[in-house]
């Protein structure tokens, strides 16, 4: 007799489900609408497959990343599981054979996303089927108060006009906000909630305040040797912080949304088979990734919100082992990320230039209604008009979100270049013009292994380097490329743009400007609250997150760097750092940070304190000593 207990033990090898899943299950088996909030790691997607097994007909999973899609597909695949996905470019002829073998096979899951199920073949196509419920992933997507707002999400109400069966939503981190959102927009009927309590008592959250993040990673990695992920805020920013790790004798591999699908699987691969340990990768990095024995996830920059933060931190531990997820920053550091946020997020008057300019650029006349659909270069049209370009994307994203525009990014690919000249030919040529020379050294500073093999590049990064346009880049490449110095592989492949309202430029705006100004108010709070959080070093880590997540716990954590460093409070630091220069006889602030674990801060105040008591000295070198 097939039970959820059955199914568990005979596909996974559990004895017993982890504390919600039983519940959120026979929800479903049952019959009704269910929200569950799990955090990272709490075993969401058993919550459906094994209904999904149990029950009749396909279940028709919506998720929003080709990564995550592919991955879960992957794992249930080995299990001997048959499940398919429809991914882009897939033809209709394709996709009629695709649903004939969803009917006549015993394929139990169909992924898609929630862009693809939009279109009316796709959605007519799933009317012929015999469903078994609806699965809605990262659901938090739904609410523009969510921290992934996708615009696609709002449209999945006619999910109950194709067939009216229950829905599943699930998601890692939610308000009781984005909750209520979610029903709403899903039309639930009568949802049972299922909330497993954001916390983690083998997860100890940990600030480091420290203007050598450099080192305090070697120390970090000197004591442990886990795997580990190291994320970072760009892209450049995880090869060079690989490669520095590497250099000091910690195994790593890099990972970002640049990399090829090889390097990608080459770079996942090592970390798993902990090959290499350490992955240092930007958030691209973590979605549906199964590894239970993570020790340690360090945020080497800081993220944009407290929700972020948790989904990322909470990969560590997840095998109920003590764990620690690590913040390494400084004054300095903050205030890059609060001046970095205020570059990024648009004002409404931002917003309605930045729409203004977009007919400008494609020259529609007022009350216009294009039906066309448009290659749009967001580098060239930035460079036209003088605009920053982060700001802009997230102000197109905005105006996509509240459907005055649709923008799809897939497709894009970046530009390439790889010298095919000899060293010689190229200092030859560097003796003919003064601005290539500059223009070619500036290039081999900026891309290392550019003469080995091709190299990804930014145009408009090289342009601001050098004090250029973006065209006058193009140029100098272009001209570089056809006097056979250099390959140059121009991206031609742009997004692609369809304007979904008439020209009436500030109109436009004006009708939304309420509900706008509310959802950058918004963004700009959830910031703040992060910041508030890593300043905050009062209250236990665990309690102030579980207060912004709406929960009324008490209890300390116990093992947060707050926590511990009440319980050092009554220790005589002095006392320890006299020890350490008795048995040393001398040591740097650092070598004693290195041997204590305080705070960087309260070891300085003890070691002033040591000072003018004329307890210790201080040399030439920085070094203290007893007297």
């Amino acid at each position: 007799m097939n039970t959820p207990n059955a199914i568990l033990s005979k596909y996974w090898g559990f004895d017993s489900f982890r504390p919600k899943q039983l519940e959120i299950i026979n929800a479903v088996l049952n019959g009704k609408d269910t929200v569950a909030l799990l955090p990272t790691g709490g075993g969401k997607s058993i919550c459906f497959q094994i209904p999904a097994l149990l029950l009749e007909g396909v279940c028709v999973v919506i998720s929003p990343l080709v990564a995550l899609i592919e991955d879960q597909i992957k794992q249930l695949d080995s299990k001997g599981i048959k499940a398919l996905h429809i991914p882009s470019g897939t033809s209709q002829n394709e996709m009629i054979i695709l649903f004939d073998n969803l009917k006549y096979s015993s394929c139990k899951f169909l992924y898609i996303s929630p862009e693809r199920i939009q279109s009316k073949f796709i959605q007519q196509k799933i009317k012929e089927l015999s469903i078994s419920f609806f699965v809605i992933d990262e659901a938090h997507c739904i609410s523009e108060w969510g921290h992934d707002f996708r615009s696609s999400y709002l449209k999945l109400h006619i999910l109950k006009e194709l067939n009216n069966t229950n829905i599943i939503a699930l998601t890692a981190t939610a308000t009781n906000k984005v909750i209520k959102d979610i029903c709403t927009s899903l039309e639930l009927k009568n949802p049972n909630l299922f909330k497993k309590s954001f916390f983690r008592k083998n997860l100890a959250y940990q600030v480091f305040y420290t203007e050598d993040k450099l080192s305090k990673l070697q120390q970090i990695f000197k004591k442990n040797h886990s795997p580990s992920i190291v994320y970072v805020n760009s892209r450049a920013k995880t090869k060079e912080l690989s490669n520095y790790l590497n250099a000091h004798n910690f195994k790593s591999s890099f990972y970002h949304g640049g990399l090829t699908s090889i390097e990608k699987k080459v770079a996942y691969d090592n970390w798993m088979s902990e090959k290499t340990p350490i992955m240092v990768a930007t958030n691209a990095f973590g979605m549906g990734i199964d590894k239970s024995n993570v020790k340690i996830v360090i945020h080497y920059n800081l993220p944009k919100s407290i929700e972020n933060y948790i989904q990322e931190a909470g990969r560590a531990g997840r095998n109920g082992e003590k764990s620690f997820g690590v913040t390494l920053t400084n004054n300095s550091d903050i205030q890059l990320a609060i001046d970095l946020h205020k570059k990024t997020i648009p004002t409404i008057n931002e917003i309605k230039v930045i729409h203004h300019k977009l007919y400008q650029h494609f020259q529609i006349s007022k009350g216009e209604l294009s039906e066309d659909s448009y290659a749009f270069n967001l580098l060239e049209y930035c460079d036209k008009y003088q605009l920053i370009p982060n700001k802009t994307f997230n102000a197109l994203q905005i105006l996509n979100n509240y459907g005055i525009i649709e923008l799809n990014n897939y497709g894009v690919q970046k530009s390439s270049i790889q010298f095919i000249a000899t060293h010689s030919q190229i200092i030859n040529y560097k003796r003919t013009t003064k601005e290539q020379t500059f223009f070619i050294d500036a290039i081999l500073r900026m891309y290392g292994g550019i003469f080995e093999k091709a190299v990804k590049i930014d145009e408009f990064k090289i342009a601001k380097k050098l004090g250029l346009t973006s065209y006058k880049v193009i140029e100098n490449l272009e001209k570089l490329h056809s006097l056979d110095l250099i390959t140059y592989n121009k991206s031609t492949k742009n997004s692609e743009l369809f304007f979904l309202q008439p020209r009436e430029d500030d109109k436009t705006i004006n009708r939304i400007a309420k509900s706008i100004k509310s959802y950058l108010k918004y963004k700009n709070e959830k910031f703040s609250s992060f910041i508030q959080f890593i300043k905050n070093d009062r209250v236990c880590r665990n309690i102030q997150i579980l207060d912004y997540f709406n929960e009324n716990k008490v209890e300390k954590c116990g093992i947060c760097d707050v926590c511990l460093q009440h319980k050092k409070s009554d220790a005589n630091i002095s006392v320890q750092i006299i020890k350490l220069l008795q048995e040393n006889k001398e040591l740097t602030p650092k070598e004693i940070g290195e041997k204590i674990s305080y705070l960087e801060r309260d070891i300085l105040i003890h070691l002033r304190k040591l000072l003018a008591e004329e307890i210790i000295n201080i040399t030439d070198y920085n070094t203290y000593f007893l007297k």
